[in-house]
C-alpha cells in the first residue's frame, strides 16, 4: 500500500493563470513540495488518482507538454491532449463549460493571455496557464526549484536576464521580486518588457528588500550575477521578426566573456529550446556551469506541486 503523503497546502486562488495567482506562501510551500516530490515521488503517485486533466495545445511543445503528461500520469491521473486553436469551432465559453463536464483541470499552453483568462472564467475547474504571450508561470517555478538546488536560500541572490522583455523574462522578474532577489534585466530598446509589470515588480522587490533594474548594457545587468538566463529572440509568433531581431539583438549574445561578467559561481539557464550561436554559444551552453537541463528536469516536479496543490483532496492515497 502507498504511503499516504505529508500535508499539502491547497493554494486558494481556483486557478493558476498567472504568477500572482499565488500567494508568497503559497510559492514557497509550492517550491518545498517540488523538492519532496523529487525526492521522494513514491509518496504521490497515487494522489491525483481517478483525476482526468485535458491539456489544450494552441502551440507545439517538448518539454511543457511531455512534463505536464509525465506529471499527470505518474501522480495516478489521466492526461487527455487536445492541440489546435481554442475557441475556433465553437465559443470558448462552450468549450470550458464542456471540459469542466468531463475533467478535473485544464492545462493550456496559448497564444493570447486573454484566451487562458476567458477559459478560467467560464470553467469551474482549476485552469492552469502553461504558456500565453504575457506569462510563463510554471517555467519561473522550476527556474527558482533549480536555484535552490544549487545556492540553497536564493534571497540575496543577484539574477540577470539577457535579451528580450518576453513572458518567460516577466514571469522571472516577478518571481524574483517576491522571493527576495534582485533582478536584472538587459534589452535592446524597443524590445522591453510591459511597463505595467516592471513597475509592479519594482514596487514587490522594494517589500522584500531587492532591487528590478532595467537597462540597455547586457554586461551591467551580468555583472557579480549568480545566475545569467536567456531565451531565443524570436519566439513562437515572431518568426515573421526573426532577421530584423538577429540584427537588433547582436550585442545582447550569451557568450564567455559575457559570462565572465558574473560571479565565478554563476550558472547559466535557459528554458529551452536554445539557438545555439544566436542567443547563446555553444561553449556556454555545454559549459559545466550550465543547468539548463536541471531546468527542463524540474519542469516536472514543479508541475507535480502545482497540480497537488490545485487538485489533492486528501481522499486518493
Amino acid at each position: 500500500m502507498t504511503a499516504a503523503p505529508p500535508h499539502i497546502q491547497r493554494i486558494a486562488h481556483p486557478d493558476f493563470t498567472q504568477d500572482l495567482d499565488i500567494t508568497r506562501e503559497e510559492l514557497l510551500n509550492l517550491l518545498d513540495l517540488a523538492a519532496d516530490v523529487k525526492r521522494s515521488p513514491e509518496l504521490y503517485r497515487t494522489s491525483l488518482a481517478g483525476k482526468s486533466i485535458a491539456l489544450l495545445f494552441e502551440k507545439p511543445s517538448l518539454r511543457t507538454r511531455m512534463t505536464f503528461e509525465l506529471a499527470i500520469q505518474q501522480l495516478g491521473g489521466f492526461a487527455i491532449l487536445n492541440e489546435g486553436p481554442i475557441g475556433s469551432r465553437e465559443p470558448l465559453k462552450d468549450v470550458a463549460r464542456n471540459l469542466d463536464r468531463w475533467v478535473s483541470g485544464i492545462v493550456s499552453r496559448t497564444y493570447l493571455q486573454k484566451t487562458v483568462d476567458d477559459l478560467a472564467r467560464w470553467s469551474s475547474v482549476p485552469v492552469i496557464n502553461a504558456l500565453s504571450d504575457t506569462w510563463h508561470p510554471c517555467q519561473a517555478l522550476a527556474d527558482m526549484q533549480t536555484l535552490r538546488e544549487h545556492f540553497g536560500s536564493v534571497r540575496g541572490l543577484k539574477f540577470a536576464f539577457v535579451g528580450d522583455g518576453n513572458n518567460v523574462a516577466q514571469s522571472l522578474m516577478l518571481i524574483c521580486a517576491r522571493l527576495g532577489m534582485d533582478f536584472a534585466l538587459a534589452n535592446p530598446p524597443n524590445y522591453n518588457a510591459n511597463a505595467d509589470i516592471i513597475a509592479q515588480a519594482k514596487g514587490i522587490a522594494a517589500e522584500n528588500g531587492s532591487t528590478v533594474t532595467v537597462t540597455n548594457d547586457p554586461a551591467e545587468a551580468a555583472r557579480n550575477a549568480h545566475a545569467i538566463y536567456t531565451d531565443v529572440w524570436a519566439s513562437m509568433g515572431a518568426e515573421n521578426e526573426a532577421a530584423e531581431r538577429r540584427t537588433a539583438f547582436a550585442e545582447y549574445q550569451v557568450d564567455e566573456d559575457l559570462f565572465a561578467q558574473a560571479r565565478p559561481n554563476a550558472i547559466f539557464m535557459h528554458c529551452l529550446p536554445a539557438k545555439r550561436g544566436e542567443e547563446v554559444t555553444d561553449a556556454v551552453i555545454e559549459s559545466p556551469r550550465s543547468v539548463v537541463f536541471d531546468q527542463a528536469e524540474n519542469r516536472l516536479h514543479a508541475q507535480k506541486a502545482l497540480l497537488l496543490m490545485l487538485l489533492y483532496t486528501g481522499q486518493n492515497q
